[in-house]
């Protein structure tokens, strides 16, 4: 069986969706993420399987860090999309939580994130922690 995306996408049928068939096509570069629902899911699962370069490659260039460490001993436990607001074509917003554990202590994040579409591509901008 197939690994299951990190992401927790369902299929129409509520079938848990394959890293493959879900967020893997974007992290391994095989296609852009087609939505920036699917752009935001794309990342958490880049957070899950420590791919920063993924992180980086999606951020905008006008809020882009230099470099990206990545937390160790996170273990991410999942990903709940709140809410997908298309702005226009080329402007969206995602509110999502993702909680986590670092040693042993429960973390939980609520951001509502800002992504723009350039040449194509969605790209994280920034977001508001709540």
């Amino acid at each position: 069986m197939s690994q299951p995306c990190p992401c927790g996408r369902s299929s129409p049928r509520g079938q848990t969706v394959s890293l493959e068939a879900c967020c893997g096509r974007y992290l391994d570069g095989e296609a852009p993420a087609p939505d920036a629902e699917s752009l935001m899911r794309s990342r958490y699962s880049a957070f899950v399987l420590e791919r920063p370069a993924y992180l980086l490659a999606t951020w905008h260039v006008s809020t882009r860090p230099t470099d990206l460490a990545l937390e160790p001993g996170v273990k991410w436990l999942g990903l709940a999309i709140k809410d997908h607001r298309v702005i226009d074509a080329d402007h969206a917003e995602v509110a999502f939580v993702a909680r986590s554990r670092v040693g042993g202590r429960g973390q939980r994040l609520e951001e509502r994130s800002r992504f723009v579409r350039e040449v194509g591509c969605w790209l994280y901008v920034d977001g508001d922690l709540s």
